[in-house]
């Protein structure tokens, strides 16, 4: 290994000196902003629990239904990031010794499941709400259909993600299953 190849941190003044580089947020997506407001939402509800527990020594009962809410949340809304991203768990062992016309159909057909899956999700999550009608949450006086609405909120926007995904593989012309070591930003 060549030390010079390495990149340098330490000045000739002995001094250690880094550069940071640009964060740039512009590519964030929407569904990945919302994620971090539940998530932020969910750290704020649990400190606040932690203070009124073992500081004031009277916890607030609300805070622990509200925090199970908020998780909930955040997984559903940021479920959609990694539809987004095309990085849920995927098998592509076979797609390593399958011919390269069938590697293509079975992506396809995989990403035309996903599609359905997640339609059919924000139907059964409608009709779940609709059946649900004034059901409240056990301490909150609050409706559940305010947890399920976002749930189905999380479903569509995985929903909308697919078609956008199968979009984006259709215009390569393969998938990551068909190649792994792609991701979504390939061209």
């Amino acid at each position: 290994m060549d030390i010079d190849a390495l990149p340098k941190v330490m000045g000739d003044d002995g001094e250690f000196h880094v550069t940071d580089e640009t964060v740039d947020l512009s590519g964030t997506p929407i569904e990945a902003w919302a994620a971090l407001g539940f998530f932020w939402l969910l750290g704020i509800t649990v400190f606040y629990q932690f203070f009124t527990r073992y500081v004031l020594n009277d916890s607030a009962a609300w805070t622990e239904e509200i925090a199970r809410y908020l998780l909930i949340g955040t997984v559903f809304i940021g479920a959609a990031i990694g539809v987004a991203k095309n990085n849920h768990i995927q098998v592509d062992f076979f797609y390593r010794y399958m011919p390269a016309a069938l590697c293509r159909a079975m992506a396809l057909l995989v990403d035309v499941l996903r599609i359905a899956f997640f339609g059919m999700a924000v139907v059964m999550t409608w009709q779940m709400m609709q059946k649900l009608g004034n059901y409240k949450m056990t301490i909150v006086d609050l409706p559940m259909n305010i947890v399920y609405g976002v749930c189905m909120l999380g479903f569509a926007a995985m929903f909308v993600r697919s078609f956008w995904v199968m979009r984006v593989h259709m215009r390569r012309g393969y998938s990551v299953l068909e190649r792994p070591e792609s991701t979504m930003e390939d061209k």
